[in-house]
């Protein structure tokens, strides 16, 4: 739409939530943009297309086809072109970059994007529009639903690949998504451009995905079909590599998972690892655990309490650049762990590490500081190392949490906001 002067209309979009980027956006020109990434797919573009564009035609939409060609060298270009389509040229390779500078370019008010190797039918996007006029804000396409032709997928990526990182999905981050990495998917221009999507690869597609479930948005899922693409070379995707990519980013936007939750375990094993052994050896069906033992019982302790402490750090950090929603509890909780205060626990921990490797100096002098048992003054030793240790892990957290205590004087997280 362009105001009577004939010069296009800027509007700017608010974006309440924390983390999201203020995007001056153009008001939509069509209803719809049908987007589709391409990296040298000749054999398949034209089909593609013109499934789309039949679409549009058939359904009576003011659409625009878009093509966000990321370095072809096969002269996709030009059949787009030559078929109308508008190909929008991506410098920055990457899945994830082509896909985001289309839908920066998009000129609809909703996007649909799918592969353009023919292996979704852009002749059937009705569910997906429905569901976006009814105000959903992402509409994943579920091709574990819809159905899934013979040969489409390779039983790795079915079987194991797709299920289990989507279930790690819906875990962490409570996503009513059943498929994650669905490559045909519709939604609404502004509200996914607020999202602030950065990842430039495969991972986009879960990133898309995580930060809407996060952030609040409407999402819904509707059938869809998944056939073989009509490709005669490889696909782009490495099926390790890109598995891990999505695994890692799922890890890093959890921090729950990733920090807290083995902390726990790790602290709550080795405490009662230590206190089981203190007294002294354990037998158990034929196997003494002694100070070895401890020693590591130890040593889950410091690790745990330090897995922890990065989780209190990386969830404060996550709140603060939109990545993990706010958390009211524990911003309260966060403001209670003064400087002061973890100054008084580390030095009475500290203090306690000296007292411990002051009587082990005594047991030892009692000795003539001659040959002494280990197992007896290790049992003093290693709580000593582990109580200095904790110490300073519990002071030097403090500090890090004043500097950002600080920095959030600059950008305070509301914690009533959604």
């Amino acid at each position: 739409m362009r105001s009577p002067c004939g010069k296009v209309r800027i509007r700017w979009q608010e974006t309440p939530r924390p983390g999201m980027v203020r995007h001056m956006t153009e008001t939509p020109l069509h209803e719809l943009t049908i987007l589709m990434p391409c990296l040298n797919e000749a054999e398949t573009l034209a089909v593609c297309i013109g499934k789309a564009q039949a679409y549009l035609t058939r359904a009576g939409i003011a659409g625009e086809v878009v093509i966000a060609d990321n370095g072809s060298t096969d002269g996709s270009q030009a059949i787009a072109e030559g078929l109308g389509a508008r190909v929008v040229p991506i410098s920055e390779r990457g899945y994830g970059s082509a896909l985001l500078g289309g839908v920066q370019s998009a000129r609809g008010r909703f996007v649909i994007m799918g592969d353009s190797d023919d292996s979704y039918d852009f002749s059937r996007l009705e569910l997906f529009v429905a569901q976006l006029r009814q105000g959903y804000a992402l509409v994943m396409g579920n091709r574990f639903k819809g159905g899934i032709m013979p040969g489409a997928m390779p039983p790795l990526h079915r079987y194991l690949g797709n299920p289990v990182l989507t279930a790690i999905g819906r875990l962490f981050f409570h996503s009513p998504c059943g498929d994650f990495h669905c490559g045909l998917r519709g939604f609404d221009r502004d509200a996914i451009l607020g999202l602030d999507l950065q990842a430039p690869g495969m991972e986009f597609a879960s990133e898309m995905v995580v930060k809407a479930t996060i952030q609040g948005l409407p999402i819904t899922e509707v059938p869809t079909i998944l056939s073989p693409d009509g490709r005669t070379r490889p696909p782009h995707l490495r099926s390790w590599r890109d598995g891990w990519r999505h695994l890692r980013f799922l890890l890093l936007f959890s921090p729950r998972w990733l920090f807290l939750y083995p902390g726990i375990v790790l602290f709550v094993a080795g405490a009662c690892g230590m206190a089981w052994l203190l007294p002294g050896p354990r037998p158990v069906f034929g196997v003494t655990f002694d100070i070895n033992t401890l020693f590591y019982a130890s040593l889950a302790v410091v690790v745990g309490f330090h897995s922890m402490l990065f989780w209190v750090f990386a969830k404060l950090y996550g709140m603060r650049e939109g990545m993990v929603p706010p958390d009211p509890a524990f911003l309260r909780g966060v403001r209670r762990l003064s400087l002061e205060r973890g100054l008084i626990a580390g030095t009475a921990l500290l203090l306690l590490g000296l007292l411990l490797g002051a009587s082990a100096v005594s047991t030892w002098g009692s000795a003539a500081f001659g040959d002494l048992s280990p197992s007896r003054a290790m049992r003093l030793v290693i709580p000593s190392g582990t109580a200095i240790l904790l110490a300073f892990q519990i002071a030097y957290g403090a500090f890090f949490l004043s500097v950002l205590e600080i920095r959030s004087g600059k950008r305070e997280i509301q914690p009533g906001a959604n």
